[in-house]
């Protein structure tokens, strides 16, 4: 987890959304980018973190980071599949 925020092709806004929507979006999003690209994902919802780590390890693509900055949580997911 050593990529910085900057690494993201692509910037989701999820704030003010509460799960699912947050996974929703970002299931949706990571099909617009390309393989080995990068989704950043901005949330408020707490509970994104555990959200975040299940999705990517379901799905089969890479949680780079997962950084609190305030109540956002910047999320830096990669596309693998």
């Amino acid at each position: 987890m050593t990529e910085s925020l900057s690494a993201a092709d692509q910037v989701l806004d999820c704030t003010g959304l509460q799960c699912p929507l947050p996974v929703i979006k970002t299931s949706q999003a990571i099909k617009t980018i390309d393989v080995g690209q990068v989704l950043e994902l901005l949330a408020t919802d707490p509970g994104v973190e555990p959200d975040m780590k299940a999705w990517t390890s379901r799905t089969g693509n890479s949680l780079l980071d997962i950084r609190q900055d305030g109540e956002v949580f910047h999320v830096l997911i990669r596309r693998d599949k």
